[in-house]
């Protein structure tokens, strides 16, 4: 095959050069063996070339040309007829009438295989077609996604917290009103303004997570920060940010991701792993944005091997679209490690959409 293509990929006057020129060389070695030794049938690599690349009509005049060379190298090399005109007449007659079938035939043939090529060429069309709709329908969702949980953010943070920071404020007024007249309820009220105090904390940190702020580089490491401190104080799992180096983070799509990828990452540890640690790390390495979340919790799950879950895929799809590597396994101390390696010069297909999702 790889020769054809180059044969090709030759001009046409190439080609009749060269199938002339063999059905030369077919003659004069037809000529030089005699009339006892057939070489009809070597013709056929000119006359079949030349219908392949050059096409029908080009084939019969080769056929034509063919039967002519054989004929006349056999009656030059002292062959006798005992009906001169007749048997070579013949001979000749049965010669083009194989030569045009096998004409028929490879163009037939080369007619097929042009078909099928087109088809194969449509349906790659069709299947880069789907193939880049696909994707931006996830890009799409995903950028719907994070536009929710922003909007959630924001009214948590802006209606919710201040809600709950203004009954504190009237709370702290009536502690200080019960304070005044010495009554027992003090302390109780006391207690009533930690609790809302406490439910202010929780509805921030919440708020943060939903929606990280300023996804920066310094953004990232303190959204780490915060993400490791909420795990460890609202749950009975140790979680730990290592940031030893200073990581240069090429956009705000990229921090995004790689937090989202690490909150997907530490709720699987926590939920299916049962961890009772994890540790999240940021670094740079050799060009790359390498980020690892481990645990000792129980590994892959058995329903591994039907195939990876959802989280884990839109993990792996987060990872793609900043065009980084992907990978989850078992860790080498038990339970599971998560590794995203982002080159540090940004892909090109990162679009500036995505630029755009906080």
């Amino acid at each position: 095959m790889d020769v054809l293509k180059r044969f090709e990929s030759r001009s046409k006057s190439f080609i009749v050069a060269a199938c002339i020129g063999l059905i030369g060389v077919i003659g004069a070695m037809d000529f030089l063996t005699g009339s006892e030794i057939f070489f009809s049938v070597f013709y056929l690599l000119a006359v079949g070339a030349g219908t392949w690349f050059i096409g029908k009509k080009f084939g019969y005049c080769l056929a034509i040309f063919s039967t002519a060379a054989w004929i006349s190298g056999d009656m030059a090399a002292g062959a006798h007829y005992s009906r001169p005109y007749f048997i070579p007449s013949w001979n000749s007659a049965i010669l083009l009438a194989f030569y045009f079938i096998m004409i028929w035939l490879v163009a037939k043939l080369r007619e097929l295989q042009a078909r099928l090529e087109q088809r194969v060429k449509e349906r790659t069309i069709d299947l880069t077609r789907e193939m880049a709709e696909r994707e931006r329908l996830e890009k799409e969702l995903l950028e719907v996604s994070e536009r929710e949980q922003r909007r959630i953010g924001r009214d948590l943070h802006d209606s919710l917290c201040q809600h709950f920071t203004g009954t504190a404020l009237a709370c702290r007024v009536l502690e200080e009103k019960l304070a005044a007249r010495n009554l027992p309820e003090t302390a109780q009220m006391a207690n009533i303004v930690n609790l809302v105090e406490d439910g202010i904390g929780m509805a921030r940190n919440l708020a943060r997570g939903i929606s990280p702020v300023e996804m920066d580089t310094e953004g990232l490491v303190a959204a780490f920060h915060i993400l490791a401190a909420n795990i460890t104080k609202l749950s009975k799992v140790k979680c730990i940010f290592e940031n030893d180096s200073p990581v240069l983070i090429p956009d705000a799509a990229t921090a995004t991701h790689l937090y989202r990828i690490a909150q997907e990452a530490v709720t699987n540890a926590m939920r299916h792993g049962k961890a009772n640690r994890i540790d999240i790390s940021l670094s740079h390495r050799s060009g790359h944005i390498v980020l690892t979340i481990e645990d000792d919790g129980v590994g892959l799950s058995e329903t591994w091997d039907s195939g990876p879950g959802l989280g884990t895929r839109i993990m792996a799809h987060r990872a793609a679209m900043i065009g980084g590597a992907f990978s989850i396994e078992p860790n080498a101390t038990g339970g599971t490690l998560v590794t995203v390696s982002v080159p540090t010069a940004p892909k090109q297909n990162v679009s500036r959409k995505e630029s755009a999702i906080a």
